[in-house]
């Protein structure tokens, strides 16, 4: 068994292309199906109903399931980057056609909502000392793409 819980995400049309473009942005990502509407679906006969698709190893299914649902913030995709260069291509490549949010958030082209944070986060916000917690959350406010560096100093009381 690959992965017991599969995330399942409802577009309109675009299945297909949102599969294709996040396999082209994440290693060791694949599409792994393309399922078509047969004669009888709620769909146009061989269009795309279902694509199944990995990403860096996380099995997806992409439905195109027509304009009845849409994305929101309430469900979004964690990206954890090793470092600030990984942070800064993953915000440029995700929210490239979509719109940038604060505190990481973004929304890509297809209106599916990301968090693109660097790793060690956690720890600023973590901090037994809840002054320092507390500057670090201050700064992250006042940020639209995270940067690790700008939230240590803030923590440590260095202007952002």
């Amino acid at each position: 068994m690959l992965n017991r819980i599969v995330p399942n995400l409802w577009f309109d049309t675009q299945a297909e292309q949102a599969a294709e473009h996040y396999v082209s942005l994440f290693p060791d990502s694949r599409i792994v199906s393309v399922a078509r509407y047969p004669e009888g679906g709620p769909g146009p006969v061989g269009s795309v109903m279902v694509v199944e698709f990995e990403l860096d190893g996380q099995r997806f299914a992409g439905i195109n399931g027509g304009p009845q649902f849409t994305f929101s913030e309430a469900v979004s995709f964690q990206v954890t980057c090793r470092d600030q260069d990984e942070v800064d291509r993953y915000w440029d490549l995700l929210s490239e056609g979509g719109e940038q949010g604060p505190c990481g958030w973004l929304k890509d082209r297809y209106g599916v909502s990301w968090q693109v944070v660097p790793e060690g986060m956690d720890e600023v916000f973590t901090d037994p000392d809840p002054e320092r917690a507390r500057r670090a959350m201050a700064a992250m406010q006042s940020m639209s793409k995270l940067d690790l560096a700008a939230l240590r100093a803030a923590a440590d009381g260095v202007p952002v």
